[in-house]
């Protein structure tokens, strides 16, 4: 039997809610002190915002989202709008990079508002969209461009946002990146060190920034290794199998002919699968082969695609934590942050068993077989709620 006051009490009663008083009252700061320390603050000591943090969830405190809002003119949402359009907007690798972004935004206390757009044009207009009915606090841009639009719009409204990638013009600018330039060098280095001496290249689309930063590495890389660099073996605008395969075709036609080549991006090397299988011969045996992503893709080639991983998730944690702290105040200056990509020998390179006039030889001699019938699809992903409470709105 309970006391008369638990008898009296109905079942299921809910506990009455713990308010910012309580947790002032508890730690003997004022209610503004408490606030701000919980909203991040740089006016705040990081001693004292751990402490009301601590204390806070100990408590079971939890912020009204909509009072918050009120108070702090934020929505506690982080932006991000996806160009569908783009060659690889369905990529798998999508749903761990939302994955990141929400757990570190549950963790917080904070969604992510999420957005699709079918064009540049609608991309900013969607944006602007957002920051109108203040649905968001800021934005992550995904996949930088040369010339990007994006951070011309959010400079111009003194915006917070953080970039998966760099730009030429960084004044202003936070961002999370793959050193992807690194990657192509150490390809280069790899394949010279296999006795490879003619090395293509086949970069990605020029609009992006990381296509000019992966086409400076493979050049330092050709330099380290001692080997001129041949305009002939550079190619560019392959994003998907069948430019890939235009572009290992054209290189394949050269009177001297590469005996290895670097792709900027997975989906356009697997082309090069199709390319050297209709000519009759065999990936790494005769023409090795590197690619750059670490998607699921290319570990199902034949044999596997040799690559350069990227923790998608690891890069959707670190740009929702950036951003975070940009809507807090944090100056964008210090908020810069590269991680290096992973090899992933998977056995599409070895040493050459023919050098280029050899392999050219064997090109003009050999009689074309039809191609494989395989294709290459885009897939799609589908995003679960996490029971851990992450939040996704798609207005």
């Amino acid at each position: 039997m309970g006391s008369f006051d638990e008898q009296r009490q109905p079942a299921g009663r809910r506990r009455p809610r713990i308010t910012i008083s309580d947790v002032s009252a508890a730690l003997g700061l004022t209610k503004s002190t408490v606030s701000r320390a919980l909203n991040g603050y740089p006016d705040i000591s990081s001693t004292t915002r751990e402490r009301v943090r601590r204390t806070a969830a100990r408590m079971g405190y939890r912020p009204l989202s909509h009072a918050q809002a009120i108070r702090t003119g934020r929505a506690r949402a982080l932006g991000l709008v996806i160009q569908i359009d783009d060659h690889d907007a369905h990529r798998p690798f999508l749903a761990d990079f939302l994955a990141g972004i929400s757990f570190v935004a549950s963790g917080e206390g904070w969604t992510i508002t999420v957005a699709t757009a079918d064009g540049e044009a609608a991309t900013l207009a969607t944006m602007r969209r957002l920051l109108d009915e203040h649905k968001v606090d800021g934005f992550i841009l995904a996949r930088t461009l040369v010339e990007d639009p994006r951070i011309a719009l959010l400079r111009s409204q003194d915006v917070p946002f953080v970039m998966f990638g760099r730009t030429r013009d960084p004044e202003g600018c936070a961002w999370y990146d793959i050193r992807s330039e690194d990657a192509m060098a150490d390809a280069v280095r790899r394949l010279a060190a296999l006795g490879h001496r003619r090395i293509a290249f086949v970069n990605g689309g020029l609009r992006y920034q990381y296509s000019r930063l992966r086409l400076e590495g493979f050049r330092r890389g050709l330099a380290k290794a001692g080997l001129d660099e041949d305009p002939a073996l550079v190619r560019s605008g392959a994003l998907v199998p069948g430019e890939g395969e235009e572009a290992a075709e054209a290189l394949l036609g050269l009177e001297r002919p590469p005996t290895a080549v670097v792709f900027a991006v997975d989906a356009a090397a697997l082309g090069l699968y199709r390319a050297v299988r209709r000519h009759g011969l065999q990936v790494a045996r005769h023409v090795s082969v590197l690619g750059y992503d670490g998607t699921p893709d290319g570990s199902h080639a034949d044999p596997p695609l040799t690559t350069y991983a990227v923790d998608i998730r690891r890069a959707g944690e670190r740009l929702a934590r950036m951003l975070i702290e940009r809507v807090r105040g944090a100056d964008p200056e210090g908020l810069r942050e590269t991680a290096p990509a992973t090899f992933v020998d998977r056995g599409s390179i070895a040493p050459p068993e023919i050098g280029s006039g050899d392999l050219a030889r064997l090109l003009a001699a050999g009689r074309p077989i039809a191609p494989p019938r395989q294709s290459f699809t885009r897939q799609s992903f589908t995003l679960q709620s996490s029971n851990r409470g992450g939040s996704v709105r798609c207005p």
